[in-house]
């Protein structure tokens, strides 16, 4: 178990492969091995393994819950739900089982159910942090930001480094219109961890002190702790992204035909990989989490994943693309030049670049890119034209659409195509392997 907990997969897997090469249906060896795999391998087959655990200790409430949790993953929700209430039919004050069914509640949008299930576990548990700060986020979604800074701060009471809590709190604060307490938390957070990337990045959107993107280590951070409930947290905020970039490519591409070589640049959990593949006779993903490029592994869309920055690659692999398409990545970046230099040099002398950028006013003085206090960035559309025209690009598409719902509101965004060139048509095209 010391092999898991420190998460050194392919060691902990051996251990429990040995011991039920000894004992079988050893209930705690499937349900650890179960365990394993929602975690580090296959959602399938930890469903398979956790279904065996419980058929051998249908009495242990643990792995029912455990079991709820890996049928998630799959996005089977009712069959959670049932396993939720199976565990808490042995035992009705199981904390996890609790905050796992009213966090479904939420999922599901039945946000006063969640909050109503929130509440009674905390009456039940006080101290209990998680619940507390899950409850903190069904108020946030219910457009009352005032009662979730209350919670934040009762729970920052009884577990002051919790860091969830933190950057909620912060959230809040801005959400209710007080950027001078956001930023006391986040200084605060940052004396107590100064190698923490979270709060110095909003620190300096905060400050006025834009930097031209967010740090490596920034992406790294926020994307390992988000993979595991990356598409269900998208799929809740109606997240359109990568099936508008996906109409965009077969507009400019035309019917699907596995041709091109492609990247998908930046692609996470490989949300935009069934939109790409049918164009691809070979797609390239790239990423800088390995979290996400875990999931995104777990797809049959991708011939090759590369955990590395987005412009050193682009940089590393010129005239290698016929199609670069990239969902909500640029976000993170202010400053546009060096990426549209390296994506037009990463085509092969013909080819589209197409991708997704958040968009604010285009009022006179307006900067070009601006850093908000959620810690993204968003563009001018005059800008986008300009950088891209300047990188050589010979024609650049851009189109307003909205990609997901934040906090009940329509977040408004750039589709933005740039052609270099012109591809062959069909029977001369060239397939080259490219990454």
């Amino acid at each position: 178990m010391a092999a898991h907990q420190q998460g050194q997969a392919d060691e902990a897997r051996q251990a429990y492969q040995a011991l039920l090469a000894i004992a079988p249906d050893h209930p705690d060896g499937l349900h650890l091995l179960g365990m394993l795999e929602a975690q580090f391998g296959d959602g399938d087959q930890a469903v398979t393994l956790l279904s065996r655990a419980v058929a051998q200790n249908p009495l242990e409430p643990m792995f029912h819950n455990n079991l709820g949790n890996a049928l998630l993953q799959l996005g089977r929700e009712d069959e959670a739900d049932a396993c939720y209430q199976r565990s808490l039919a042995l035992d009705p004050k199981r904390y996890d089982a609790l905050n796992n069914r009213a966090l479904l509640m939420a999922r599901r949008q039945r946000l006063r159910e969640a909050e109503a299930a929130f509440l009674q576990l905390l009456e039940i548990a006080p101290g209990f942090v998680e619940a507390r700060q899950n409850l903190a986020l069904v108020c946030m979604r219910l457009g009352r930001p005032h009662e979730a800074l209350a919670h934040c701060m009762r729970g920052l009471v009884t577990q002051p480094g919790a860091r969830g809590l933190r950057e909620l709190l912060a959230r809040a604060y801005m959400h209710c219109e007080m950027p001078d307490k956001a930023l006391e938390v986040y200084r605060a957070w940052l004396e107590h961890d100064p190698d923490d990337p979270v709060p110095r990045h909003h620190i300096g959107a905060l400050e006025g002190a834009v930097p031209e993107r967010a740090s490596d280590a920034y992406i790294e951070t926020t994307f390992d702790s988000f993979a595991g409930s990356f598409d269900q947290t998208l799929g809740r905020l109606d997240y359109r992204a990568p099936a508008v970039l996906g109409a965009a490519v077969r507009a400019r591409l035309g019917e699907p035909q596995p041709r091109w070589r492609v990247l998908d640049a930046g692609c996470g959990t490989g949300l935009c990989g069934e939109h790409l593949a049918p164009h691809a006779a070979r797609l390239v993903g790239v990423d800088l989490s390995r979290g996400m490029l875990e999931r995104a592994a777990k797809r049959p869309h991708y011939q090759a994943l590369h955990q590395r920055e987005l412009v050193e690659f682009l940089r590393a692999h010129p005239r290698s693309f016929d199609l670069i398409a990239s969902a909500d990545t640029l976000i993170y970046f202010g400053a546009l030049q060096d990426f549209a230099q390296a994506a037009h040099a990463a085509l092969d002398g013909a080819g589209w670049l197409v991708f997704t950028v958040e968009a604010h006013d285009e009022a006179e003085g307006a900067p070009e890119y601006r850093l908000h206090a959620h810690g993204r960035y968003s563009h001018r559309r005059d800008y986008l034209q300009r950088v891209l025209l300047e990188a050589g690009f010979d024609e650049v598409q851009t189109e307003a659409e909205w990609w997901r719902h934040e906090m009940r509101e329509q977040v408004q965004g750039w589709l933005v195509a740039a052609r270099r060139g012109r591809l062959p048509a069909a029977d001369t095209a060239t397939t080259a392997a490219a990454g």
